[in-house]
């Protein structure tokens, strides 16, 4: 930096003293043009960091909205599965007596009768009435010399056995048991040998 004259007043002027000042006018400017910028970059982050968590949140619930929708449509569909298996429930337990006093009926018919056509009659309507129960998903519960099952079989009554291998499985069976679809809906009433 030199120094000049001034023509106007004829005195030397120190450049070097106002371009410092320009200078260090210019590092102000600039130093507040860098902090202006700084904070929109601050409130953007701190907006952008606000959307991501926003955004995380709805997706959290998205998900679990989803998830417990889909369970719940699953359940439904199983209740309506096993609903239709077991509607019939009612009807065939109420007709379990009958088909008991049905099988009474053909255990006690004398062997002089059983060609009469009564008899014949009886017989064809127990096999159709049993028949139509299988259909519909009626089965037995095997009962005779089977282990005594807590889960299928309800003892009535204990009897005192001289073999072992039939302790604690089924004597006689006191009224049959039956499931329905894998549904337990009448237990077999069984005497047990101890």
């Amino acid at each position: 930096m030199t120094k000049k004259k001034n023509k106007t007043e004829g005195k030397e002027v120190d450049t070097q003293k106002s371009e410092e000042q320009e200078v260090d006018k210019e590092q102000r400017q600039a130093s507040f043009r860098e902090e202006d910028d700084e904070k929109p970059n601050v409130a953007q982050a701190a907006a952008l960091h606000e959307l991501n968590s926003t955004l995380a949140d709805l997706s959290d619930k998205y998900l679990r909205l989803y998830s417990e929708f889909d369970n719940y449509r699953k359940r439904t569909a199983k209740e309506k599965l096993e609903l239709s298996k077991t509607a019939s429930e009612g009807v065939i337990t109420s007709l379990l007596p009958v088909l008991d006093d049905m099988e009474r009926a053909m255990q006690v018919i004398p062997e002089d009768k059983e060609n009469d056509v009564y008899i014949a009659g009886l017989k064809l309507i127990y096999n159709k009435l049993k028949n139509i129960l299988t259909q519909k998903g009626l089965t037995e519960i095997e009962a005779t010399d089977q282990p005594f099952d807590t889960d299928y079989h309800e003892a009535v009554s204990h009897f005192a056995v001289a073999d072992p291998e039939k302790k604690n499985r089924i004597i006689e069976v006191v009224q049959r048991g039956y499931k329905l679809s894998d549904k337990v809906i009448r237990y077999a009433k069984v005497v047990v040998g101890l």
